[in-house]
């Protein structure tokens, strides 16, 4: 067996390979510093990979027991930008291979860097039975409320797949209309791999529609973040006034155009006023 130096073992595993069979026996038995630290970094992502496998095999359990019943085509489904005050509310619908697993696909929300998203959602596109995503409009939102928008995109995302899928695994609710049966899961996203590729497609396309907007309209900060409720957003709402894009039904776009309270939320002002106050008892 060729004898490898030091170095080419760890542009090795820097690389993401794995050591030649025996390589790591050897090490152990290589007194020197060098050779003991990648022996210690080898162990380590050994480590690492089972604790990722596990992981991955725990967010298969809602599928492994539809799999259970002789079903395999599986839906996930989630949304994204429930929260922002400006663009639509996106949704997508995935179905997974039978026992799929990829490795670092988790909840959308905690993959913090975007490079690594859009690496994620361009890989489970590419081996997904299928997937398809849905949109609810501004003007949609501001007419039926965030909440049933939301679910309006989930429908249409769910509607546009082009295999019908057996069973749908939702985030958080139960989606109207469709005949599919259906499970809804509370943090679904970061519970079922089936939901969380759904949530980083669903994440990665409203995140790249987002960019877009930030080039049609300058100075709002849309490109990082994405429309959210940021001071900075709330700012350039303030100096700039709201655009056709953002959500009058929401509070702070609201106040930037000078509108009166939604029912709702005056209806929440008010619960707020008559909630019994605590006195401070007087120091003695």
């Amino acid at each position: 067996m060729k004898r490898r130096s030091l170095s080419e073992l760890r542009e090795r595993l820097a690389r993401g390979k794995s050591l030649p069979r025996g390589v790591l026996f050897e090490l152990e038995r290589d007194d020197r510093a060098g050779a003991q630290a990648l022996v210690k970094a080898v162990k380590a992502k050994q480590a690492a990979n089972r604790a990722e496998g596990q992981r991955l095999r725990n967010m298969l359990r809602y599928e492994g027991e539809l799999y259970a019943q002789g079903l395999s085509l599986i839906a996930g489904v989630d949304e994204a930008g429930m929260a922002p005050l400006a663009g639509p509310v996106t949704a997508a619908a995935c179905i997974l291979p039978k026992g799929y697993k990829l490795k670092g696909l988790d909840d959308s929300k905690k993959i913090l860097d975007e490079e690594k998203r859009e690496e994620l959602a361009a890989q489970v596109k590419a081996d997904a039975v299928c997937f398809a995503v849905g949109w609810a409009s501004v003007e949609e939102i501001d007419s039926i409320n965030i909440y049933h928008a939301g679910l309006l995109a989930m429908r249409r995302a769910v509607e546009g797949l082009t295999v019908k899928p057996e069973f749908c695994l939702v985030d958080a609710r139960k989606i109207p209309v469709i005949e599919t049966p259906q499970k809804g899961i509370i943090h679904g996203d970061a519970l079922s791999l089936s939901i969380a590729a759904a949530s980083v497609i669903a994440k990665t396309t409203r995140d790249r529609f987002m960019n877009e907007l930030d080039q049609r309209h300058p100075g709002y900060g849309f490109a990082s973040h994405k429309g959210y409720p940021t001071p900075e957003h709330q700012d350039a709402l303030e100096r700039l006034g709201a655009l056709l894009i953002h959500r009058r039904s929401f509070a702070p776009v609201r106040r930037a155009l000078g509108l009166e309270p939604t029912q709702d939320e005056l209806f929440a002002i008010e619960s707020v006023k008559s909630r019994p106050q605590k006195t401070r008892r007087a120091k003695a």
